[in-house]
């Protein structure tokens, strides 16, 4: 690692992966540092306010800082304004967990959930907002994939790996690029894609891009899911339109974001695209 600050991310990344908290120990067993500069860093970190130990020579865990400028953050953007109104409309109709993804820094992560599924057997990881999105096993990240072309797909996907945080895949996970390029095909033919016993066992999800006002560029992806045993294939195709539709609510919606304009305008900005500035924002 490079710097102190790269350091200290890296820590904080740990942390927020373990709420319970860890110990210095067993964070330097982790990030290969070494304990007396995770202790200094550490330090640092409650100094500002952003960790704290649990008891004395204990654990160290996040405070609440992080999380509330990243939920101010969420809220200043606009994202949750202009999209739980469509989310909870489709969780209503659908009866299945709704999440919204979004794109970040070349990353599609976790941003809103509506659950309509009140009763009965219902998927809800209540865990997942935040999350940076695994692309190859999950029906958001597949969808995203069928965006794309070959270099790019190939690129993400070979900087995440096939398998989801380097364990072993879930059963029905691609295990080799072949059969990942096949669910990709199946996403573009379909015009969506699709998850069984992928991401999480005994979860079927599938999703579609969400494209500003339904053009360029994609702003996120938009998914349905819920046990597998419900989200059969015939489920999943009388589903479909409702998704799309949903879909193309967000993207001619997405102005109300700052954020999603945010989105736009780096795609308007980017070699290529200059002549496309002001014409997709109707400035």
């Amino acid at each position: 690692m490079s710097s102190a600050l790269e350091k200290s991310l890296t820590l904080i990344e740990l942390l927020a992966a373990h709420p319970a908290g860890l110990s210095i120990g067993e964070m330097a067993r982790r990030t290969d540092q070494p304990a007396s500069g995770i202790h200094r860093a550490l330090q640092e970190l409650a100094r500002l306010g952003y960790a704290r130990q649990l008891r004395a020579h204990g654990d160290y865990v996040l405070s609440m800082k992080l999380p509330a400028m990243g939920l101010g953050l969420l809220a200043r953007s606009g994202i949750t304004d202009v999209a739980q109104p469509i989310l909870d409309q489709l969780a209503g109709e659908t009866a299945e967990l709704i999440r919204l993804s979004v794109i970040d820094a070349g990353d599609l992560v976790w941003v809103a959930v509506a659950q309509g599924a009140t009763s009965g057997l219902r998927y809800d990881p209540g865990q997942e907002q935040g999350v940076v999105v695994h692309l190859a096993s999950s029906a958001g990240g597949i969808a995203w994939l069928s965006t794309m072309d070959e270099e790019e797909m190939l690129s993400r996907v070979s900087r995440q790996g096939l398998r989801r945080d380097g364990g072993e895949p879930v059963a029905g996970a691609p295990v080799s690029l072949a059969e990942l390029r096949e669910r990709v095909e199946a996403a573009r033919r379909d015009g969506h894609s699709v998850a069984v016993d992928s991401y999480i066992p005994g979860m079927g999800a599938m999703a579609v891009p969400v494209r500003y006002r339904g053009g360029e560029p994609v702003l996120g992806c938009l998914s349905i899911a819920g046990p597998a045993v419900r989200m059969t294939p015939a489920r999943m195709a009388a589903l479909g339109p409702a998704l799309a539709a949903a879909a193309r609510d967000l993207g001619a919606v997405a102005d109300g974001s700052q954020y999603f304009r945010n989105i736009v305008r780096e795609h308007e900005a980017a070699p290529g695209n200059a002549g496309l500035a002001g014409e997709t924002t109707g400035k």
